[in-house]
């Protein structure tokens, strides 16, 4: 059994990484509640916008389509994997890095290059794949415009035939405890389902079609890698919110475990010096 000044240490530690962990915790549900209100407010928009142009994209015929729409053979694909900077949030990180792992299984003779955004996919990828680009300092300045820039580069890369079909993966916010790991398609735009040959969709167009979709197709493909960059952002907080609240309260666990060890291992020193002292006693008496 460890002595009782061993046991005090251990008893200390655990008391600062509970103070720690707490106050992380506190740190993340402030943040969390920022994020989770402006992915909440912009989900319905971007749902909405995304919706709508896969309508029109569907109904556009031959030529007329967008260039963004544009089906070809895939041979090379590139994954856009979306994680956060740090750690310390459960397995926030690891089902990321699993789900791309999967995805490269899946397209398995093919080409499939990563694009990271978050240092620890880019830390976790670049060790047996290849990435292009790393856009990790995107989480200082989480803005529209910052994303934008991002989605005009993967837009270009498309167009000029770089690559067949871009993915996005990331985390889903749900709710604090729960983020689902979601896969879409960024490129090409994927229409939305038809009754027959005849899209389900009926709308009256001022200016031309091809000129509205041209316009706001861009905008839209912003608008969606935005959203999974904000989905991915509270998914974080909320994962390691959870994840703070189980450390302090395993971390509270052994606080008590441990101080019933040192009460026992305290009470039995105690008793071994009675047990001597009387024994000392009853020699001299003897």
């Amino acid at each position: 059994m460890a002595n009782l000044k061993e046991i005090r240490n251990r008893i200390s530690s655990v008391k600062s990484t509970m103070q720690i962990t707490s106050a992380m915790k506190m740190v993340s549900a402030a943040k969390l509640k920022k994020a989770q209100d402006a992915i909440t407010a912009m989900r319905p928009y971007a749902d909405k916008l995304t919706e709508l142009l896969q309508s029109l994209s569907a109904s556009l015929e031959g030529d007329a389509g967008s260039a963004y729409a544009e089906n070809r053979e895939v041979n090379k694909v590139l994954v856009v994997a979306i994680t956060s900077n740090r750690g310390l949030c459960g397995a926030f990180n690891a089902n990321i890095i699993k789900q791309t792992t999967a995805l490269k299984q899946q397209y398995q003779g093919k080409q499939v290059d990563f694009v990271a955004i978050g240092k620890k996919a880019n830390d976790a990828l670049t060790k047996a794949d290849t990435v292009i680009a790393n856009h990790s300092s995107i989480f200082d300045d989480l803005t529209f415009e910052n994303v934008a820039v991002i989605a005009e580069d993967l837009m270009q890369r498309f167009v000029a035939g770089e690559y067949d079909k871009i993915l996005i993966i990331y985390n889903k916010f749900k709710n604090a405890a729960t983020q689902v790991v979601t896969t879409e398609q960024f490129l090409p735009i994927v229409p939305v389902a038809s009754e027959g040959d005849v899209v389900a969709s009926d709308y009256v167009f001022e200016p031309s079609k091809p000129e509205i979709i041209e316009q706001l197709i861009p905008k839209s493909l912003k608008t969606q890698l935005y959203k999974g960059i904000r989905d991915s952002f509270a998914s974080e907080h909320g994962a390691r919110m959870t994840a703070m609240h189980k450390a302090t309260d395993n971390a509270g666990e052994l606080r008590d475990q441990l101080t019933l060890t040192y009460n026992k291992a305290r009470q039995a020193a105690i008793t071994n010096e009675i047990l001597e002292i009387v024994g000392g006693a009853e020699a001299l008496n003897n």
